[in-house]
């Protein structure tokens, strides 16, 4: 009996002496909705609590530098508190004029010259290591692991290898069906928990280092993996290379710096997710002293029609050559659309960005869009950017204004690089760019806000393959992180099950209406027009409507959304109100009233609304054309078909 006394007493001072090494410190969001509590013990560990309800639990995080791990027996040196309530006004304001920055802030820092920042946000948490190295180091690996206390749901876009444009259609599964063996993913990811709160994770200040990828971790959660930096490769084509050897690690890098934020946006309802600004909160300032020159707006995209017009005034042989680009341009001088891409094709080699084909004439070409007030963007390679390091120059000096810069490709530390080097040499020479081909939004285009837009995403280019059904959930998840390239406008509209359509004589699933409401709903400083010329004159009603959309707001408010089936925003721009709807396959009509409590007091407006037709359902051309007079407190009726939308506009 007494040796089971002192064998109790000794395992209860064993747990006394170890529950005494954890150290427990917390930051809370400053409506007290959120907390993280962070552990040190063998390591760094934390717990994120949504009200009541604890939605991570025991996350991981660590930092591998010059072979030894930051954070496995973690020694605090003191714990820093500051509380910030400021307001950031970028250019690229895709959501908001002004954006409300507020939050408490603790940081860890440690013995061995590194700390931990915690930021918590009425709307999520982020947080990020810090270190005081000096030097060049060496990062071997960070650890990033999420785990969910509960069962939870993901939505995530899955890739087999590192190489990739992100352009993956969204898979649907459990976090503890996704097996290590299987595919990985790539941020933004959502969890869903098992009382319905969404995550949305990403990340943010992206700067000389690699984006992270995901695999299963088998523990009702994942952990990061990440592209090593390539250490050789040779050229695949005039688009890519191939990596034939890679470092034993992920980035060499200055050991006094500050690395990407993880973030992760916390909400009950899904219009916490549209609304979300924390890519932009959580980036840098912008680095240019003069952006004055920074013009967002819309481009007509002659790739997807196959630079085909065939109206009554098309008296020439179309194709890439000047008097096909001129027809173009002289279409979006009519419509005040302030840019034409030419893709692929206006070079006579890819690799030689200084000689046009001998069809196309980029001199008399430019020279046209001055006259009708129209400017130029070019298609290039990246390889082709960067093997010819005078182009920007040579560009501005024709009198070129913007880049479309493709077939990036991956995103490990070099070609993260080449993104910032590639765009800080555009501003110089006051080009902004669109990189296509490319990985999500990370905080590069707050620094430089000539970037306008990346692709990254499931978009229109993939013809049938492009179905609201994916697309439905790109508010929610890739253009909540930043703007999207999706390049929208198709005139040609049908549904599912009677799609048949390829270049020239392009189309999309989804209803006239559904169309004409991506250009509100979906947000990119630089907004194609991706159909031909002829059918926009012939839709001139339409095309008048989606060329008046604009690509900054001040404003944006939810106004209907659910998850996976419909969403409803209403944006300001100045004094004008637009509002856009889609919706995914459903059986029956979407139906909802809807309050006009956001419009000014005491003004009558007039609405004209682009709604689906009643035979949308099957026929998805159907849009009926509605105009009414509406005062603030007034109700619309909003009435979306199978893959359907509305588009109006208030003023």
């Amino acid at each position: 009996m007494k040796r089971i006394t002192i064998l109790a007493a000794i395992i209860i001072l064993c747990m006394t002496a170890s529950s005494a090494k954890v150290q427990k410190h917390s930051v809370s969001s400053p409506d007290d909705k959120i907390k993280v509590t962070v552990s040190l013990a063998d390591g760094i560990t934390y717990d994120v609590h949504y009200g009541n309800e604890l939605v991570l639990s025991g996350c991981r995080m660590s930092l591998d530098v010059n072979g030894k791990v930051l954070g496995s027996t973690p020694s605090l040196k003191s714990v820093n508190r500051k509380s910030v309530d400021r307001v950031k006004r970028p250019l690229l304001h895709l959501k908001y004029a002004e954006v409300p920055d507020r939050f408490n802030q603790m940081t860890l820092k440690m013995k061995g010259g590194y700390s931990i920042e915690f930021r918590a946000y009425d709307d999520g948490i982020a947080y990020r290591f810090v270190t005081d190295l000096g030097g060049k180091v060496e990062i071997d690996n960070e650890d990033i692991s999420i785990f969910f206390p509960e069962e939870t749901d993901l939505v995530l876009q899955q890739c087999d290898r590192f190489r990739t444009s992100y352009e993956e259609r969204y898979t649907f599964v459990k976090a503890s069906d996704w097996k290590e063996s299987q595919k990985m993913a790539h941020y933004p990811i959502l969890a869903i928990t098992a009382k319905g709160t969404k995550v949305l994770m990403s990340e943010s200040d992206l700067i000389d280092y690699p984006a992270a990828f995901f695999r299963s971790n088998d523990a009702n959660g994942f952990t990061a993996v990440f592209p090593k930096v390539p250490a050789k490769e040779k050229p695949r084509s005039d688009k890519s290379n191939d990596i034939l050897l890679s470092e034993k690690y992920i980035a060499k890098t200055d050991g006094t710096r500050e690395f990407p934020w993880r973030y992760f946006v916390i909400t009950a309802d899904e219009a916490g997710l549209v609304e979300t600004t924390m890519t932009c909160r959580l980036a840098r300032d912008c680095k240019l002293d003069d952006v004055s020159w920074i013009n967002p707006g819309q481009a007509s995209w002659e790739w997807w029609n196959g630079a085909i017009p065939y109206g009554p005034d098309v008296d020439f042989k179309a194709g890439l050559n000047v008097e096909t680009y001129k027809y173009f341009m002289d279409f979006a001088s009519r419509y005040g659309i302030r840019y034409i891409v030419m893709d692929e094709g206006w070079a006579k080699d890819n690799m030689d960005p200084f000689t046009p084909n001998p069809d196309c004439d980029l001199h008399e070409i430019i020279a046209h869009g001055n006259k009708v007030g129209v400017e130029v963007i070019l298609w290039l390679t990246w390889r082709c950017v960067e093997e010819n390091p005078g182009l920007f120059a040579k560009f501005a000096e024709w009198g070129v204004k913007g880049v479309k810069i493709d077939f990036m490709d991956r995103s490990d530390q070099w070609m993260v690089n080449f993104y910032e080097r590639s765009v800080k040499e555009a501003a110089k020479h006051k080009l902004f760019v669109n990189y296509h081909g490319a990985y999500k939004p990370a905080g590069l285009e707050y620094m430089y806000p000539n970037l306008l837009s990346y692709e990254g995403v499931t978009g229109m280019e993939q013809m049938g393959n492009c179905k609201p059904e994916n697309s439905i959930y790109l508010p929610f998840i890739r253009n909540a992180v930043g703007p999207m390239e999706y390049t929208p406008g198709a005139m040609n509209s049908m549904q599912p099950d009677n799609y048949s359509a390829r270049r020239p004589n392009s189309g999309s699933i989804g209803t006239r209406a559904y169309q004409m409401a991506l250009f509100v709903v979906f947000e990119s400083g630089l907004q194609m027009l991706a159909d031909n010329p002829t059918l926009y004159y012939n839709n001139d009603d339409c095309t008048r409507f989606i060329t008046s959309v604009p690509q900054l707001w001040d404003d944006t408010k939810v106004l209907s959304a659910k998850l996976g089936e419909h969403l409803v925003v209403a944006k300001r721009n100045g004094d004008e109100w637009f509002i856009g709807g889609i919706s995914a396959e459903h059986k029956e009509p979407i139906e909802m009233d809807v309050p006009l409590d956001f419009l000014p007091e005491g003004r009558s407006l007039t609405i004209t609304s682009f709604e689906d037709g009643i035979n949308a359902d099957r026929q998805a051309m159907h849009y009926v054309k509605k105009s009414r007079e509406v005062h603030k407190g007034d109700t619309i009726r909003i009435r979306m078909m199978r893959n359907g939308g509305y588009a109006a506009v208030i003023k």
